[in-house]
């Protein structure tokens, strides 16, 4: 693994490079790091990489999505979102995992689910509408579960 979270033997098929500005909608299947200036929509079941000098203003729907520019917009994730230490981020995520260096800026709101958002839940799983369980007493009970300690 290498700084940014991926296989050192990744390979990078498409590349928005540093001095570059591109609009636009990308759809690929593989690996997209941005270096430059973006502004539009990804899709990919792979990854998104955007580098240190990267800047999007985008829409990202992606397996992993590792941000260590500037990144303004909504991401989802299937996999993860890795935000490292020289990230920023105004928008929201949602994805199962989320890991965040220390030193980052975030700006949004965070939605960790175990299931991309367009799935819906099976009616054996706890908080579904068939197990008479509502999200709201969930949550509540969670509250009573948990709690800070000091430090």
């Amino acid at each position: 693994m290498n700084e940014y979270g991926l296989e050192e033997n990744a390979f990078i098929n498409s590349l928005v490079g540093e001095g570059t500005t591109f609009n636009g909608e990308i759809t690929l299947d593989g690996l997209l790091r941005i270096d430059g200036d973006y502004l539009g929509t990804i899709t990919t079941p792979g990854t998104v990489l955007v580098g240190k000098s990267g800047r999007a203003e985008s829409t990202i729907h992606a397996g992993t999505i590792v941000i260590g520019g500037i990144v303004k917009g909504n991401i989802f994730s299937t996999e993860k979102v890795v935000i490292l230490s020289t990230g920023l981020l105004i928008g929201n995520i949602t994805a199962p995992r989320l890991i965040v260096e220390e030193g980052v800026l975030l700006h949004g709101n965070c939605v960790i689910q175990k299931k991309p958002a367009d799935q819906e839940t099976s009616p054996e799983e706890p908080g579904s509408a068939e197990s008479g369980e509502k999200p709201e007493e969930k949550a509540a009970d969670l509250e009573h579960t948990w709690k800070p300690q000091e430090v």
